[in-house]
């Protein structure tokens, strides 16, 4: 089954009738929307939270290598979960199958949590008008075969702009998904999400060396948006020029050394090293190096963090989270100080606060856990070129690939993807094979310069989490930290 919005649309009333249209009329639907109100009610009856989570997702792929098209993709999918909370436990039961007997079964299944027990029926969350994105599905517009043509012009672009390229990859990608979220009684909450993204890699050779350039895009948007030349030729350019540099980079030295971070995507290791700290069930169990530590410093004095789910287009946005809860701009750390935690329902309940729009999910065989949205740092008055000047020996990171980290522990480590030597205060040579390696906690009280130019990053990023992958975005403006440890292959 395949149905689409036909035009942008902008209220929530919209996104309840189409996903009415999806889940409970024609000639195919099995579910019936009062008899699912009626077994929600049953199944919710003496608990404290939980809810019907219906889905329904379209998704397409294409790749090209080497001005072949390896693999095109395109897929449906469709189902609900049902969850029942009580006290600190939680039933829940899937399927793919929409029909009143998957239903009734999962019903009887997420019941079995009662054991002759009581609550309270949580308050369903407050509505909003608020539309963060278009409804619309960001294919609409376009065809396969023009999608095609693409990536077949990508490559195409980048050879001719330089003869050292000796091997292009691209990758487009898009989804619609729409969403209800029923608690019985008619509260019923709605969403139609549109996501997509351009990945570009560019391989260079000179003299039997190869190094390679990436750039990626994406948001939740028209497809056609990255489909416009000056989008993804500027993608082109910028994944040549980062090959580029590491062709020309020397070995990184290794040792502790002051490092300056890049505005944008370096926030990764800001979302890493200290966001997953700041989520609410880590921190209710005592388990996150930041517990028990509300009010306390913990990092240097102008680092504010925060959470910010109502950026517009942005990839970790939603308009509400997978709870129905309407998202916000959550301030975690406030000039140094901890301020609080994101939080889903079950687990704001269970400390006494409110909710942050937080509870998040990959689709709907998983049960929602609080989860980041955009993490960013804000900005500070210093400039780039203050904190380069200021720095003795150290490194340069303007971007990083790949990292990991021990939520417990805090402890890091980060490869960085397109890094300079800084000596005598100026920027010197690329390097490539550097890593950083810390602490979090320690980490944010060693930066010591905080700049203006805060960036979100272009719209890559995907965190998981307990086995599951949701959007999200990062971001900061460019830092100054003393002190860190660099690896490095010199």
């Amino acid at each position: 089954m395949s149905l689409q919005a036909a035009d942008p649309l902008s209220s929530p009333i919209s996104a309840l009738s189409v996903t009415d249209r999806l889940f409970f009329e024609g000639p195919h639907a099995q579910l019936d929307r009062h008899t699912a109100e009626r077994l929600i009610g049953q199944s919710l009856d003496g608990m404290d939270d939980g809810e019907l989570f219906l889905e329904y997702r379209e998704s397409e792929s294409l790749s090209l290598d080497d001005g072949v098209i390896r693999a095109a993709n395109f897929d449906t999918s469709s189902g609900f979960g049902l969850r029942a909370v009580l006290g600190s436990e939680t039933g829940f039961a899937h399927s793919d199958d929409l029909s009143e007997s998957a239903v009734r079964r999962a019903s009887n299944a997420v019941s079995m949590v009662r054991q002759g027990r009581s609550g309270t029926l949580a308050a369903v969350p407050a509505p909003t008008n608020r539309r963060l994105y278009g409804d619309a599905n960001p294919r609409d517009g376009s065809d396969f075969a023009q999608r095609a043509a693409l990536l077949g012009e990508i490559d195409a672009y980048a050879r001719g702009k330089d003869t050292r390229v000796v091997q292009v990859s691209a990758s487009l990608s898009s989804e619609w998904q729409a969403v209800r979220i029923m608690r019985g009684e008619g509260r019923d909450i709605a969403d139609l999400r549109p996501l997509v993204r351009l990945n570009i890699s560019v391989v260079v050779e000179r003299d039997g060396r190869r190094e390679s350039g990436g750039r990626g895009l994406g948001g939740r948007y028209p497809l056609e948006r990255l489909t416009s030349p000056d989008v993804w030729k500027g993608a082109v350019d910028e994944a040549l020029r980062r090959a580029l540099v590491n062709l020309e980079a020397a070995p990184a030295p290794a040792g502790e050394m002051d490092v300056v971070l890049g505005a944008g995507w370096p926030g990764i290791l800001l979302h890493e090293a200290v966001g997953h700290g700041l989520e609410g069930d880590f921190n209710r169990k005592g388990t996150s190096c930041f517990a028990n530590m509300v009010g306390q410093r913990v990092a240097a004095p102008g680092v504010t963090v925060i959470d910010d789910g109502t950026l517009p287009e942005a990839r970790g946005s939603l308009t509400v989270d997978d709870e129905g809860t309407p998202t916000g701009r959550t301030v975690m750390i406030e000039d140094g100080i901890l301020r609080g935690f994101i939080q889903d329902r079950l687990n704001a309940r269970l400390s006494g606060v409110a909710a942050t729009g937080n509870g998040r999910r990959e689709s709907y065989a998983h049960a929602p856990l609080p989860r980041m949205t955009n993490t960013l740092m804000l900005g500070g008055d210093a400039t780039t070129e203050d904190m380069i000047r200021s720095t003795k020996r150290g490194l340069y990171a303007v971007d990083f690939g790949g990292g990991q980290v021990d939520i417990t522990s805090g402890k890091f480590v980060f490869a960085m993807s397109e890094a300079y030597l800084i000596e005598d205060g100026k920027v010197t040579r690329p390097v490539r094979g550097a890593t950083l390696i810390g602490n979090g906690a320690d980490a944010m009280n060693k930066i010591s310069m905080i700049g203006a130019d805060v960036a979100l990053d272009p719209g890559i990023g995907t965190c998981g989490k307990a086995g599951q992958g949701v959007p999200v975005g990062v971001g900061q403006p460019t830092l100054k930290l003393a002190g860190l440890t660099v690896g490095g292959t010199a």
